[in-house]
């Protein structure tokens, strides 16, 4: 009985949770189309989320792009296939890694920094002091962050998809001696509009949840600077499970 009533208990919490954060979403959303609106909170976050992001992805990208080339080479080189590695790299790209491992770095570097930037905050009343001064919070600190997560990891997805997939052409044509005109034909060939907006849709969707659930810790973390490490490393862990699993079903869905 012990252990249902955990069960239970834990269910009950991560219900009470998850309507707290669609709460927040949804004050967020609203405050995006009501008056006065952020434009310089905005354009702050988009280069604290997207400018600042540009080196890791950069980084991220192009190895991933190179490893995917070396890998289906070497496995494709055993059916005689290897003009076939542009649209693996592409398609992978495109579809899958460009969104996730973006979204992923996001969370780890941004969307830490919005936890822990709330979560100080909070803990030292300076958004109870934003009340006090007739400033709501939610359309001063939450709002240009969800705006903030929705246009550039987009952008970014789209950068890391070009990156990764010269990065790939490098490793395929300039180390692997693969013929350049069939990996680009190839390449092409195969890409469809879908593939590349899907993982644009993807992207604003993971954008979507790393700033919701980073805002979210900020805003309730309590017990000092050990609580607001605790709101960091829980907006990383959540944004990051809820990366993957909805990459699972926005994938079965979309394709």
């Amino acid at each position: 009985m012990r252990y249902l009533e955990k069960i239970g208990g834990w269910f009950l919490q991560l219900l009470t949770e998850m309507g707290a954060v669609a709460l927040i979403f949804i004050k967020a959303v609203v405050w995006a189309f009501r008056p006065p609106f952020r434009f310089r909170n905005i354009i702050k976050q988009m280069e604290a989320v997207g400018v600042q992001s540009i080196p890791v992805v950069l980084i991220t990208a192009t190895f991933t792009g190179m490893v995917l080339a070396l890998q289906s080479f070497t496995g494709f080189k055993r059916f005689n296939a290897e003009g076939l590695v542009g649209t693996v790299v592409a398609l992978s790209m495109s579809r899958e890694l460009g969104p996730v491992l973006t979204g992923l770095i996001v969370a780890g570097r941004a969307g830490a920094a919005m936890a822990a930037e709330l979560g100080t905050m909070k803990v030292t009343e300076q958004i109870d002091a934003l009340a006090t001064m007739a400033v709501n919070p939610v359309n001063y600190l939450i709002t240009p962050r969800l705006i903030a997560g929705m246009l550039m990891l987009p952008m970014l997805t789209v950068f890391s998809d070009l990156i990764g997939i010269i990065g790939g052409y490098l490793i395929s044509v300039e180390m692997l001696e693969a013929n350049p005109g069939i990996y680009i034909r190839r390449t092409i060939q195969y890409l469809q509009p879908n593939d590349i907006w899907g993982g644009i849709l993807k992207s604003a969707v993971f954008g979507t949840l790393i700033a919701t659930v980073s805002c979210y810790k900020g805003f309730n973390s309590e017990g000092g600077a050990e609580g607001v490490g605790r709101a960091t490393t829980g907006a990383v862990v959540v944004s990051e499970m809820l990366i993957l699993i909805s990459d699972y079903f926005l994938t079965a869905f979309l394709y």
